[in-house]
C-alpha cells in the first residue's frame, strides 16, 4: 500500500513538472510571436487574438476542455476524465497566471525563429514528461480518444489532423493590410506552427520511446540462483533459465535470459556483478516486447482467423 501510494505520488509529481514546462515553454517563448500551434493551446490562441486579447488563453482553454469532457465523459473512463481534469486545470491555472505579463511585454527572446525552436522543445519535454506517467491536459486528447472510438483512426492521427488543421486557421485571424500582406504574413507564421508541431511531436515521442525501450539480457554464471532471485526481488522482473552445454568442455551450465525497460539496466547490471564479477552477460536491444509487464498488442482491422 505505502509503495503503491509513494509510485502514484512521484508519477503525479512527474506529471506537474511536465505540465510547468509545457505552460513556460508556451507561454514565454510562443505565444508573445503571435504563434498559432497545435492542441488546446493553439485552439485557445486563435480565440485570444479573434476577440482582440478579450477571452484569455487560459479561460478558453479551461471552459472547452470541461465541455469536451461533458460530451464524451462516459466513452473516455473515469480515469481519462480524472487525470484530464488534473492536468487541464493546473495548465490553465499556469497559463492564466503569466499569460498576461508575457502577452502585455515585449518578448524574452525577440528573434521569432529561436523562440519557437526553444518554446518547441520545452513543449516537447513537457509533454513527453506527463505524458509517460499516464498524464493529460485535454484538448485534442479528448477528440482523438473519442474518433479513436468512433472510428478506424488512431489518435495519433486524429491528433496530427486537429492541430495542422488549428495551425491553418490562424491565416484568418484579423490582420490589418490587403490579402496580398495577409498571406505573406500569415503564411509564416503558419510555417512557424506547423514546424513547432514537427519538433515538440518528435521531442515527446522520442522521450517516450526512450523510457519505453526494451532490453534483452543472457546471463551465464555458476552463482545463476543468487543472481535470478536478487534480480526477480529487486526489479520485479522474471527470469527463464535453461540448461546448455559448452562444446569444448561438454560441462552443463544454466544460462538466464530476462526482459527489462531501460531504466532498470544499471540495476541488473550492478546486482549482477556485485555477486558474481565473473558473469558473462550479453544485452541486445528489442525492438518491441508485448505482454504481461510491457506493452499491449493493439489491432486494428485485418481479418481474424
Amino acid at each position: 500500500m505505502k509503495i503503491d501510494l509513494k509510485s502514484q505520488a512521484q508519477s503525479l509529481a512527474v506529471i506537474t513538472l511536465g505540465i510547468i514546462i509545457y505552460a513556460v515553454g508556451f507561454t514565454v517563448f510562443i505565444l508573445p510571436h503571435h504563434i498559432v500551434i497545435g492542441g488546446m493551446a493553439g485552439f485557445s490562441t486563435l480565440v485570444y487574438y479573434a476577440s482582440f486579447g478579450k477571452i484569455p488563453v487560459a479561460v478558453t482553454m479551461y471552459g472547452v476542455n470541461l465541455l469536451l469532457l461533458l460530451m464524451g465523459g462516459r466513452m473516455l473512463g473515469r480515469g481519462f476524465v480524472l487525470r484530464t481534469i488534473y492536468g487541464a486545470t493546473v495548465l490553465s491555472l499556469l497559463i492564466g497566471v503569466m499569460e498576461g505579463y508575457f502577452t502585455s511585454h515585449p518578448p524574452l527572446v525577440s528573434s521569432t525563429p529561436m523562440s519557437v525552436m526553444m518554446g518547441s522543445v520545452l513543449l516537447g519535454f513537457g509533454i513527453g514528461l506527463y505524458y509517460s506517467h499516464h498524464g493529460t491536459c485535454g484538448g485534442t486528447d479528448i477528440v482523438a480518444a473519442i474518433m479513436s472510438q468512433k472510428t478506424t483512426l488512431s489518435m495519433g492521427r486524429v491528433m496530427l489532423i486537429v492541430d495542422v488543421t488549428i495551425v491553418a486557421l490562424s491565416f484568418f485571424l484579423p490582420f490589418d493590410g490587403d490579402m496580398e500582406m495577409r498571406v505573406q504574413v500569415r503564411t509564416e507564421t503558419i510555417i512557424y506552427g506547423w514546424l513547432s508541431i514537427l519538433i515538440y511531436s518528435l521531442l515527446a515521442d522520442k522521450y517516450m520511446a526512450a523510457g519505453r525501450q526494451t532490453v534483452q539480457f543472457i546471463i551465464l554464471s555458476d552463482k545463476w540462483s543468487e543472481i535470478a532471485e536478487r534480480i526477480t526481488h529487486d526489479t520485479g522482473r522474471g527470469i527463464t533459465t535453461w540448461e546448455a552445454r559448452g562444446y569444448w568442455t561438454g560441462n552443463v551450465r544454466t544460462m538466464m535470459m530476462l526482459w527489462c525497460r531501460k531504466y532498470d539496466l544499471h540495476q541488473i547490471y550492478y546486482i549482477i556483478k556485485s555477486i558474481d564479477e565473473n558473469a558473462y552477460i550479453v544485452t541486445t536491444n528489442v525492438r518491441s516486447v508485448y505482454g504481461n509487464g510491457f506493452d499491449h498488442l493493439r489491432l486494428r482491422g485485418g481479418k481474424k482467423s
